[in-house]
């Protein structure tokens, strides 16, 4: 047995302990439907130009013009965000796409983002570096318990 398991934590307010034991098995769910519907709307921008977004065709001649990608990326990202978001909230091939957000927010922290800084308000590369981080998590450790791929009993 590890040090950590034979001698748990005490909370700080022992009072909680209760509602945080009875809340744990959620908080995995909760982590990976948030970081799911998240990404949803910045797809919608990519593909359809839905909340304040450009649409395809001109998100792809940015993608060419202001960041030297092949504009079909423009379409890449947008699967990715908006399709893939809805499938990874529902934990549905949950480990296939976490890894293609991984990659996306990969080239987007290398390709865009890492010459502006550290800082999101300057452009920076933090915002896509958490939702990378976020994304490894459930390649490394699948949908969980509350998924649809535990429901049918496969993962991808």
């Amino acid at each position: 047995m590890s040090d950590v398991a034979a001698f748990p934590a005490k909370p700080v307010l022992p009072i909680l302990a209760p509602v945080t034991a009875a809340l744990a098995p959620y908080a995995e769910p909760l982590t990976r439907i948030a970081t799911g519907l998240l990404l949803v709307p910045h797809g919608a921008q990519k593909l359809f130009g839905l909340f304040g977004g450009y649409g395809l065709e001109a998100t792809g001649q940015f993608f060419a013009a202001k960041l030297g990608l092949p504009p079909a990326f423009a379409t890449i990202a947008g699967l990715i965000e908006f399709g893939g978001g809805l499938l990874l909230a529902a934990g549905l091939a949950t480990r296939a796409v976490a890894a293609l957000v991984v990659g996306m927010m990969a080239v987007a922290v290398l390709q865009v983002h890492l010459a502006n800084g550290f800082f999101w308000t300057n452009g920076g590369f933090e915002y896509p570096l958490l939702w990378g981080i976020l994304a490894l998590s459930f390649v490394v450790r699948g949908g969980g318990k509350y998924s649809l791929d535990r429901l049918i009993g496969r993962e991808i």
